[in-house]
C-alpha cells in the first residue's frame, strides 16, 4: 500500500482533466496545444500544453472537498513539518513579498539582516515597514558575508524595542548555514517571531548530515525555493508556516498576503512541479541526497588536488556566523589561479560548456540538485577546471592574497519605501555620490543589495558595482543597467 507521500493530488487531476479531452471553453488560448504555436509545440511537446490549465478547474482547484491543490499543500506541510503550506508561483521572491506584508498586519519595525536578498528589500518597499540593519558576520579571511550570529540579534532587537518580527537568512548563497535554533530562542525571547528565508535551503528537511533546517530549528515562517535544489520548475517556490508559539504569525495574515503577491493566472504546471518535487523529496530524498553528496565531495577532494584552486567547506564551520556548512553547494576558491572568477567562467564555457550558479572576482559556484542520478556534471566541471587552470597558470604571490571584501553599506537615511516613492530625479553616477539612492543596486550574481533606497551612496559603492559590470556581471534595480545614471532622492 502507498504511502500518503507517494501520492501526487495535484498532478494527477491534471492528468485527468488532460486525458479525458474536455472542450476547453476557457483560457489559456492555446488550448491545450491545439491552437498552439507549432514551434512552441515541438519544443515543449504537446502534453505539456494540455495540462495548462487556469485557476478554478472543477475537479483541479474546485469542486471537491477537500480538492486535489488543496491536499497537494497540506502534503507539502507534511513534509517539511510546517503547520500550513502555500504553493508560489512568482518564486521565493514572492514568499518574502508575503511574509512583508503578513508581519506589516503586526506593526511597522522589524529587524532585517543587511545582507537579505533583494526581494527582501522589495518587501520593505512594499510593506513600508521600517527596517533596523543586523549586520551579518563578515569573514575576515574571505571577505564575504556570512549570517546572522545569535548576539548581534539580540543585540538589534534590543535597540529595537517596537520590532515585530526578526528577519533573517541561512543558508547563504556560499553555502554557510546560521544556528536558527539559537537565533529563534533569541528573536522568541524578545517576543517576536523569526522569519527566515531559506531560499537555499529547500532541501535540508529530507538528511540528517545537512544543517538543520528552519522550521525544525522553531522559525515561524520559512520561503523555501523548492526550485533550486529540490527540482521543481523555475519560478516555483513555498512558504512554510511554523508551529504556532511567541509572535507567531496567523494562518489567515499569510494566506491574505499570498494571494496579494501571487497572480490571478497561476500556471498549473508550476503547481505541479511542486506537488512532483515535494513526492519525490519526501519519499527518495534522504536516498537522493546521499548520493549527490558522495560524488560532490568527490569532486571537492579532486578540485582541491588542482594547483591554484581549494573549495569552501565545513572548514568554514565555527567561524562567526557559521553554525553548519551546506554541502549542495561547491564553492570554488580561484584566488590561486592567475585569473579572475568572470574569466574563468568564460573559460569553462567554452572548454565544456560549462555554466555555473555563481561567478565573482575570486570564487565560482556550483549548484547540484537534490535529484541528479548520474551527476555527470562534476566529472565534466573537475576536467574542465584542470584545462582551464593549466591553461592560465597559478598566481605568483597566491599564499598572500585573501577576498576583497565589498565596501561597507551606507548611512541608512530614510526608510526604502520613502525613498522609493518619494521625489526622485535621475543624475550622473559621478554627480550621486553622497547622495540618497531612490532604488535598489544588486549587483548579481548574487544579488544581495550593495545600496538600498533610502542608503547614501559613496564612491567606492558605485566604483564597485561598475567594476563589477565591466568583468561581466550586472546590477539588479537599476534604472540605468549600464550605471552610467543614478535614481537618487530630490533634493530640497
Amino acid at each position: 500500500m502507498r504511502s500518503d507521500q507517494e501520492r501526487t493530488p495535484y498532478l494527477d487531476a491534471l492528468s485527468r482533466y488532460a486525458r479525458r479531452s474536455p472542450a476547453r471553453l476557457h483560457v489559456p488560448g492555446h488550448k491545450g496545444g491545439q491552437g498552439g504555436d507549432p514551434g512552441l509545440i515541438a519544443a515543449i511537446g504537446e502534453q505539456a500544453l494540455s495540462m495548462d490549465v487556469p485557476a478554478l478547474t472543477h475537479g483541479v482547484d474546485v469542486g471537491v472537498d477537500p480538492n486535489p491543490f488543496a491536499e497537494a499543500q497540506r502534503l507539502a506541510a507534511e513534509a517539511w513539518g510546517a503547520a500550513r503550506a502555500w504553493f508560489l508561483v512568482n518564486g521565493a521572491s514572492q514568499g518574502n513579498l508575503a511574509a512583508g506584508l503578513s508581519l506589516a498586519h503586526l506593526g511597522d519595525a522589524v529587524v532585517v539582516q543587511r545582507n537579505a536578498h533583494s526581494s527582501t528589500i522589495d518587501a520593505l518597499v512594499l510593506s513600508g515597514m521600517r527596517p533596523t540593519f543586523a549586520a551579518p558576520a563578515i569573514d575576515a579571511e574571505l571577505g564575504i558575508a556570512h549570517c546572522l550570529t545569535e548576539e548581534t540579534l539580540d543585540a538589534a532587537l534590543a535597540a529595537t524595542p517596537a520590532a515585530v518580527g526578526a528577519w533573517v537568512v541561512s543558508p547563504t548563497y556560499f553555502g554557510a548555514s546560521a544556528n536558527t535554533r539559537a537565533l529563534a530562542e533569541v528573536a522568541h525571547s524578545h517576543g517576536v517571531p523569526l522569519v527566515v528565508d531559506e531560499a537555499w535551503g529547500a532541501h535540508l528537511a529530507f538528511h540528517e548530515a545537512l544543517p538543520e533546517h528552519a522550521l525544525s530549528a522553531g522559525a515561524d515562517l520559512v520561503i523555501s525555493s523548492t526550485h533550486k535544489i529540490v527540482g521543481s520548475l523555475t519560478q516555483s517556490a513555498m512558504l512554510h508556516l511554523g508551529a504556532p508559539g511567541v509572535g507567531s504569525i496567523g494562518a489567515d495574515v499569510v494566506d491574505r498576503a499570498v494571494t496579494l503577491t501571487e497572480s490571478t493566472s497561476p500556471n498549473s504546471l508550476l503547481y505541479a512541479s511542486l506537488d512532483a518535487a515535494r513526492r519525490q523529496a519526501a519519499v527518495h530524498g534522504r536516498e537522493l541526497l546521499d548520493h549527490t553528496m558522495t560524488t560532490v565531495a568527490r569532486a571537492r577532494e579532486q578540485i582541491t588536488a588542482i594547483e591554484g584552486l581549494d573549495v569552501l567547506d565545513d572548514r568554514l564551520a565555527g567561524r562567526p556566523g557559521v553554525f553548519a556548512y551546506d554541502p549542495m553547494r561547491l564553492a570554488v576558491d580561484l584566488r590561486g589561479l592567475a585569473v579572475g572568477g568572470y574569466e574563468l567562467a568564460r573559460l569553462l564555457r567554452e572548454i565544456d560548456d560549462i555554466n555555473l550558479e555563481l561567478y565573482g572576482e575570486n570564487v565560482v559556484v556550483a549548484v547540484f540538485g537534490m535529484g541528479e542520478r548520474w551527476l555527470g556534471e562534476a566529472e565534466r566541471l573537475v576536467q574542465a577546471l584542470r584545462v582551464a587552470a593549466a591553461r592560465v597558470g597559478t598566481h605568483p604571490n597566491a599564499e598572500s592574497l585573501s577576498f576583497a571584501p565589498p565596501p561597507p553599506w551606507g548611512e541608512v537615511a530614510m526608510t526604502p519605501r520613502e525613498a522609493y516613492l518619494g521625489a526622485q530625479e535621475v543624475v550622473p553616477a559621478d554627480r550621486a555620490i553622497g547622495r540618497i539612492a531612490a532604488e535598489s543596486l544588486a549587483t548579481y550574481p548574487p544579488g544581495i543589495p550593495n545600496v538600498l533606497p533610502g542608503e547614501r551612496l559613496s564612491a567606492e559603492t558605485l566604483a564597485f558595482i561598475r567594476d563589477t559590470l565591466e568583468q561581466g556581471g550586472s546590477v539588479r534595480g537599476a534604472s540605468d543597467r549600464l550605471l552610467h545614471t543614478v535614481r537618487v532622492v530630490a533634493e530640497g
